[in-house]
């Protein structure tokens, strides 16, 4: 396979990174935004993004947005909010029919970029800040997505656990904020916390396509005029915590399934030489179909409706989570523990070692065919702070033997138990 090599410069102290190739019809274009997980920010810096898509100076009004991009032959448009390690990572996200594809007098990238560019600095305004329907009309957005995942009692449940487990760190924090947050927003002080937000955040922007990293750095001096006092890094997370002992958190609601979730801390992050080991446990105890925690928990005991593990490789958190009959609470928890002392133990079999290093490659070399998810993989790097090709992770993955995992097992460390429960007995 491969290894594709970006083009990188600094251009208005934003960081550009460029990836010239002719694989795809399209331009992918990806604007990463971050700042540090905080109680006072983490609600204004969700309903930023919401606001911002609502409208541009030269297109105020979202139905001009919208036609805006149909005219560019239905460009694509969203954006995301999610956290990695202790920072909120807003990304913009745009996808335009390459240049050579379509006949006109104007490139589609440099319409891109000035839409982009016009998204994120000139947004619709009304007396010199956001205008309030927007904003009101933003918070309901965001309120509503927030009751859904409450709603959905697996995600409820994955986030009762880390909010628990980390319940003194940034990381308790939901991306989204707090419903109770949004009320105090006014459009001045939401403005106000908007330059604040790209005044001070990393910034990162990507472009896969046919292009030239001069091209972009025109563009972006054209278009992305933001004031800006430095360039800004971010730092790399870990869980720095050592848990003393296991924290066992039962909730009860009106529910007829049970969910038993765990969270467990390693001092192995992305930028780590044991990181390939780290995949590998993962995989082999709960990521995949074949792994010990879906065999041993959901097919051979029949205990579980779903169970698996998530890896966040840039905290250095490991979550376990599971569907139960409210019954069979110690039943699984006890079988949950054997599968993680089994790891410990270096139990692995030459089938699950395979089986695993195969799904791993797979994955990766399947991200090779999406240009977003190549650009995400190279985020991995900006935001950890150490370089990776997929050759070389392959390559390591296919290195690490049981002896690598059971090391790396010794280091994993249970810190919470979480069970969402009926209220059947509750006193």
């Amino acid at each position: 396979m491969k290894t594709l090599n970006y083009d990188r410069t600094v251009a208005g102290r934003l960081r550009l990174h460029v990836l010239p190739t002719r694989q795809f019809k399209t331009y992918a274009i990806s604007v990463y935004i971050g700042q540090p997980l905080a109680e006072q920010t983490v609600t204004p810096y969700a309903l930023i993004p919401f606001v911002l898509r609502r409208g541009t100076q030269t297109y105020p009004e979202t139905k001009q947005f919208r036609e805006r991009l149909d005219e560019m032959y239905g460009a694509g448009f969203g954006f995301d909010i999610y956290k990695r390690g202790d920072y909120q990572i807003v990304q913009f996200r745009m996808d335009i029919i390459q240049d050579q594809f379509v006949s006109g007098t104007k490139s589609l990238l440099d319409q891109a970029f000035q839409f982009l560019g016009d998204v994120l600095t000139r947004p619709a305004l009304e007396d010199g800040v956001f205008r309030a329907k927007y904003v009101e009309d933003e918070k309901t957005t965001i309120t509503r997505r927030i009751e859904a995942m409450i709603n959905d009692k697996i995600r409820y449940a994955a986030e009762r656990c880390i909010a628990e487990m980390c319940r003194n760190e940034p990381y308790r924090l939901h991306p989204l904020g707090k419903i109770e947050d949004l009320e105090g927003l006014t459009p001045e002080l939401l403005y106000n916390h908007y330059q604040h937000w790209l005044s001070t955040a990393p910034i990162d922007i990507y472009v896969v396509g046919d292009t030239t990293l001069d091209e972009v750095k025109a563009l972006v001096e054209q278009y992305f005029r933001i004031s800006r006092a430095d360039c800004f890094e971010y730092r790399a997370s870990r869980s720095q915590v050592v848990p003393a002992e296991v924290n066992t958190v039962v909730e009860r609601l009106e529910v007829s399934q049970g969910k038993l979730n765990m969270g467990l801390r390693t001092p192995v992050t992305y930028s780590d030489p044991e990181y390939p080991a780290m995949l590998m446990y993962n995989g082999i105890l709960g990521a995949y179909p074949h792994s010990k925690l879906f065999i041993n928990v959901r097919e051979k005991a029949s205990l579980a409706y779903y169970a698996s593990s998530r890896l966040d490789g840039h905290k250095g958190i490991l979550t376990i989570q599971s569907g139960i009959e409210i019954e069979n609470y110690e039943k699984a928890l006890g079988i949950i523990r054997e599968q993680l002392d089994a790891m410990e133990r270096g139990e692995i079999s030459d089938l699950e070692l395979s089986q695993t290093r195969a799904m791993i490659a797979n994955q990766l070399t399947e991200s090779q065919d999406s240009a977003f998810e190549l650009i995400a993989f190279d985020f991995n790097a900006v935001l950890s702070g150490k370089q990776r090709s997929v050759n070389e992770l392959i390559e390591q993955i296919g290195g690490i033997g049981k002896r690598e995992i059971q090391e790396t097992a010794r280091k994993v460390k249970l810190d919470t138990v979480y069970f969402l429960r009926d209220r059947k007995g509750e006193k």
